[in-house]
């Protein structure tokens, strides 16, 4: 069975996630239920199918060390759930562009002279990498383009995790469907994250005709992306893409963001949480009478891995959009998958319903 070879853009908490979650399933039997995956077999493509065969970091305690051992290597502080065996993938240097805040210098320890940035098209190249996954800071506009580039260029297709619009933007998917290449996008969502429990808390208040009129979603966590994401000009994209996710399910959404009655993003930075991410929801409405109805709920969970299974699916579709000779934005993996789509579901059933036809090459 062919493999699906990926190269990881930032080496980071979700690639180590990612990297321990390929290993401790890669041999586990198809009828097995895996949490967080949708299927063990996702089309052709088993998850021990997914071959890591680069890497790139900006981290010079990270560079040319194997990959295998740079997931473990601080700033990273997610869980350690599988001891990883060495993968033969040397973290490469990659360009640090705005991928590297002015704040987060220190943590980051970006490399500085004589290392030299590699040249990551002829990289992807060597390497024959299939899907590049975009895993870099939280606001690495410039640099995100880059890597996007980098992966038409080397003929791969492209999953971006982050809120940086590539498959969201017209104008992007048109490069990558000039290219006759996939790409799927943005912002992946968690397994069970903030974002997917404040739609579900949404979607039921609305279809039971409640009118809602103000919520709000403030998330903490103690993690790198959290210390980076306090450079408020670096979370335009990413409050953009959580508010899109809930208010898209209303059709009087775009009147709560008129009317600021809504508010979406991370709040703080809590360094003794490490990988640990907690999220205060709140969504106040009018039932009826006109009277009230409030809830509030707290959600507590470790990041990275929430989600790790959710990315083993995206680059088995994109893998499979790549085989179908598919171009452009892929509408329903990404529809599920991540936050900031190019077309959004009505529902998250439907979205996966839409991938359950994808799988069996009926939609798009």
């Amino acid at each position: 069975m062919p493999k699906v070879r990926v190269a990881i853009v930032g080496v980071g908490n979700c690639a180590s996630a990612l990297v321990q979650g390929v290993h401790y399933y890669a041999s586990v039997s198809e009828d097995e239920q895996v949490p967080g995956v949708m299927h063990v077999k996702f089309g052709s493509y088993h998850i021990g199918d997914i071959e890591f065969v680069a890497a790139f970091d900006v981290n010079r305690r990270k560079i040319g060390k194997d990959l295998a051992d740079a997931i473990f290597i601080e700033p990273n502080n997610t869980v350690k759930f599988t001891d990883v065996p060495r993968t033969g993938v040397i973290v490469k240097p990659g360009p640090i562009l705005d991928g590297v805040a002015s704040h987060m210098r220190k943590s980051f320890m970006p490399y500085e002279e004589p290392i030299e940035p590699v040249n990551i098209v002829e990289e992807l190249k060597e390497a024959k990498a299939d899907v590049v996954v975009n895993f870099l800071p939280v606001g690495s506009e410039r640099a995100t383009a880059y890597y996007a580039n980098a992966a038409i260029r080397a003929k791969a297709a492209f999953v971006n995790c982050i809120p940086v619009f590539i498959a969201s933007d017209p104008s992007w998917a048109k490069k990558f469907e000039d290219a006759g290449l996939p790409v799927l996008g943005d912002d992946v969502k968690s397994q069970i994250g903030a974002t997917i429990l404040h739609r579900a808390i949404v979607r039921l208040l609305h279809m039971r005709g409640v009118i809602i009129e103000e919520t709000y979603q403030l998330n903490v966590g103690g993690d790198t992306d959290f210390r980076n994401m306090l450079a408020e000009e670096r979370l335009v994209s990413k409050r953009i893409s959580k508010t899109k996710a809930v208010t898209s399910l209303l059709p009087y959404g775009g009147e709560l963001e008129e009317k600021g009655r809504i508010r979406i993003g991370p709040s703080d930075y809590i360094p003794f949480l490490r990988n640990k991410k907690i999220a205060y929801i709140y969504v106040r409405g009018r039932k009826f009478g006109d009277i009230p109805v409030k809830i509030d709920v707290k959600l507590e969970v470790v990041d990275s891995p929430n989600s790790a299974g959710v990315v083993i699916d995206a680059i088995r579709a994109a893998k499979i959009a790549l085989d179908r000779g598919m171009k452009g934005a892929i509408i329903a993996p990404s529809a599920y998958f991540f936050k900031h789509p190019p077309r959004q579901a009505p529902s998250d059933e439907m979205a996966r319903e839409w991938v359950e036809m994808f799988i069996k090459s009926t939609y798009n």
